[in-house]
């Protein structure tokens, strides 16, 4: 239902409105979901496998084709298909790859650490080449990201055992504490550091890394995120770098939302990606 709830609310109409082109493919077909419990530590896997196949496949199509994609809607183990795409289409292509990972959750656990045993708890360690096989080799080499190409913000909620994985990974976080200390202006600063005319920007938003007063339609919603001021400065100034080329929007539930507020909120901050801003003054050459 979230791609749907995105597209009530006005996506591609407001995509337009900043003279951009969009062409909105429909929904990816895929198995149902069995819900069945864990199998050696994992959920669906077989069904997230197939779903992660298919994503894969529509995003290297629309990035061999020129085309910016953006992933609507799903649980965030989606991502693995996305950004497999992603790192695929930037080995051919020779460029650097920057992945900002915007959510509540690390998602960096594995099939012995997870408390659940769902996927998509797991994307960011599947795609550092910690996981089920069909999916850390995905994008044709394992792995798929080198921790140092990600950064993640606004965390706020990781498992003990997860922790320690990201500790051992090296993985660059953001998290709130770190936010409420320095400021999203400087994590931000900090997250984007370093891109250049060759890097591909992707950024992966779980609608849950905003505070719950603001998107309450999330199955797993964490208390004390980011603000809606500070969710809009932070996409402005990926904005601002120029080199956005892939996007994830994950984790929109309708079915928990109050009136599609999520929904709306989320297209207010896309608008925001790609060029809306708050700021009166003058961009710099």
């Amino acid at each position: 239902m979230g791609p749907e709830a995105l597209r009530v609310a006005g996506l591609q109409k407001a995509l337009e409105s900043h003279g951009l082109h969009v062409i909105d493919r429909g929904n990816i077909s895929g198995p149902a979901n069995p819900w069945a419990p864990a199998t050696s530590g994992h959920r669906h896997l077989a069904e997230v496998i197939e779903w992660n196949q298919a994503v894969h496949n529509a995003v290297q199509q629309a990035l061999l084709q020129g085309h910016l994609p953006i992933l609507m809607g799903g649980d965030h183990s989606l991502a693995i298909g996305s950004i497999s795409a992603v790192a695929r289409y930037c080995r051919s292509q020779q460029k650097k790859l920057r992945v900002l990972w915007l959510d509540a959750h690390a998602d960096f656990n594995t099939a012995t650490l997870t408390p659940s045993g769902n996927l998509h708890g797991m994307p960011v360690a599947c795609l550092c080449g910690q996981g089920p096989d069909p999916l850390v080799q995905m994008s044709g080499e394992v792995p798929a990201l080198q921790p140092k190409w990600i950064r993640q913000i606004g965390i706020r909620s990781v498992d003990p055992g997860e922790k320690q994985m990201v500790h051992q990974a090296e993985l660059e976080v953001f998290d709130m504490r770190y936010i409420d200390e320095m400021g999203m202006r400087h994590a931000m600063e900090l997250a984007l550091a370093t891109l250049d005319a060759n890097t591909h920007l992707h950024v992966s938003f779980d609608v849950d890394f905003l505070d719950p007063e603001w998107a309450p339609g999330v199955g797993t919603t964490v208390p004390g995120g980011p603000t809606y001021r500070e969710a809009q400065l932070c996409m402005e100034m990926i904005a601002d770098t120029g080199r956005l080329a892939s996007l994830d929007l994950m984790e929109l539930n309708p079915a928990l939302d109050v009136r599609n507020r999520t929904a709306e909120v989320t297209v207010d901050l896309v608008e925001s990606l790609f060029g809306k801003s708050t700021l009166m003054r003058k961009k710099s050459p």
